[in-house]
């Protein structure tokens, strides 16, 4: 069935191309089902470059490197949306196989051809309008005029957590959009997207996975919280959604997995909002990924397969895995780069002179703050029941260093544990004020109520038995 099988393994060779953090998980996956995962990465230091063995160096914009890098491929898949579709319609035309194909993956791509095709399909999706950048000051102005203010603003290409998004919420406004400085300036050619603001309960997530002979699976749907545009927490499956938009979420994305033609994971960003004439689930579809996503990674620990062991399933044309989860509610919190002076350096480095025990307002004896090894460790400590997942990724404030996990039955009290642990690792500050107190020859994991442990229960370790 397959040409570039792994010699060794007598298994087929998935290529992907981008090394970050999904290419990272994704090789997390290919281990346990014996295949070899390639990766082509932009630089040595990327995520999945450090734990991968077959890494290639080049652009996701380079032909030769692509092809070079495909050569030896069963087949191509992506941990980002960049490879240009021209390039990939040759590797194509070359013989080699590409999933989700270059035909599915523009409406991952370009918002604007995503919005024109979904309405196309009669799939509810914010009032919207397509123009050139430079059109944007009299278009946005006659869109708010049928549409009312606020209007969102989106460049149809490049966007992501929140970059090449606005809100602009009257005329005064409409001159800072091209300003943004979190975002490369916007040519006048370029194309943007007018949406109306929709009347918001909270956004959901439905990720399912499709395979080229057609089987489909879904994971139950999943409630995203979003900061600043970006995603801090997903909780799985989504508490108090009513059945049946649950059902309608799920059907949603498996019918645009199948009209679109998808092969691989899907990842449907949905609104939840008031139903309408133009929503009458109560559900407009946000956005679409067509690779492993933010909103799937609680499935690491909280579902039978996960979405990276799903995604090569898919892509290799294997029967798909089950998607049941294995706990009432699992959270997922992401790890964020505090502010700067955190000084944590790069993801796993706790060169900073940092002492163990020291906790919430204590610093190092150089004055620096807790490295991560220090930081891991406390959390162990703590919460031992918290998986954690890092990135390998240089700290910068704001960025996503890795995520963690918990599973149980007590939705508020994981939600509250998991945003306690992401935010330590993170910032290296215990939001509750918890502490570490030295005792003698013993250290005391207390919290800044008084109670001991966790659950109120001493936790004493001992020299010899491991840092704390």
């Amino acid at each position: 069935m397959f040409s570039a099988v792994d010699t060794r393994t007598q298994l087929p060779i998935v290529g992907m191309v981008g090394g970050g953090q999904l290419a990272r998980m994704t090789q997390q996956a290919a281990i346990a089902l014996g295949q070899s995962l390639a990766v082509l990465a932009e630089s040595p230091d990327d995520s999945a470059a450090l734990v991968c063995r077959d890494v290639s160096v080049g652009a996701p914009n380079d032909l030769a490197a692509l092809r070079a890098f495909a050569a030896h491929c069963d087949v191509l898949t992506f941990d980002h949306e960049h490879v240009p579709g021209e390039m990939l319609r040759t590797l194509q035309s070359e013989g080699v196989a590409v999933y989700p194909s270059p035909d599915a993956l523009i409406y991952a791509q370009d918002k604007a051809h995503m919005r024109r095709r979904l309405a196309e399909l009669g799939i509810p999706v914010p009032a919207f309008e397509v123009c050139a950048a430079g059109e944007m000051p009299g278009r946005i102005t006659t869109f708010a005029e049928k549409n009312g203010w606020p209007v969102v603003v989106k460049v149809a290409r490049g966007g992501y957590d929140g970059h090449g998004v606005w809100m602009v919420d009257g005329p005064s406004e409409i001159p800072a959009v091209p300003a943004a400085p979190t975002f490369p300036p916007i040519p006048p050619e370029a194309i943007v997207v007018l949406e109306q603001r929709v009347p918001l309960v909270r956004e959901l997530a439905a990720v399912v996975a499709r395979s080229p002979f057609g089987q489909a699976a879904a994971w139950p749907v999943v409630e995203t919280v979003q900061r600043d545009g970006m995603c801090v927490e997903v909780v799985a499956p989504a508490q108090g959604l009513d059945p049946a938009r649950a059902a309608a979420a799920t059907e949603l994305a498996l019918r645009i997995a199948d009209a679109l033609g998808v092969v691989g994971v899907l990842a449907v960003e949905l609104f939840e909002v008031p139903p309408s004439a133009a929503a009458p689930d109560g559900l407009l579809v946000n956005e679409l990924a067509m690779r492993p996503h933010n909103s799937g990674h609680w499935t690491i620990d909280g579902s039978v397969t996960s979405q990276f062991e799903q995604h090569l399933r898919a892509v290799l044309d294997y029967p798909l895995g089950s998607t049941v989860p294995v706990a009432p509610v699992t959270v997922m919190a992401n790890v964020l780069g505090g502010a700067a002076g955190d000084g944590v350096g790069e993801v796993g480095g706790g060169g900073d002179g940092a002492a163990a025990g020291a906790g919430a307002g204590d610093e190092a004896p150089d004055g620096g703050s807790i490295g991560m090894d220090e930081r891991v460790h406390h959390l162990a400590a703590r919460f031992p029941d918290v998986k954690v997942h890092l990135y390998g990724k240089a700290f910068r404030p704001g960025r996503k260093l890795g995520h963690v996990t918990v599973t149980g039955d007590d939705a508020g009290a994981l939600r509250r544990r998991a945003a306690l642990a992401a935010e330590w690792l993170g910032s290296g500050v215990w939001a509750d004020g918890y502490q570490i107190h030295p005792v003698g020859d013993r250290q005391v994991l207390r919290r800044a109520d008084g109670l001991t442990g966790r659950h109120g229960v001493s936790t004493v370790r001992h020299e010899g038995q491991g840092r704390i």
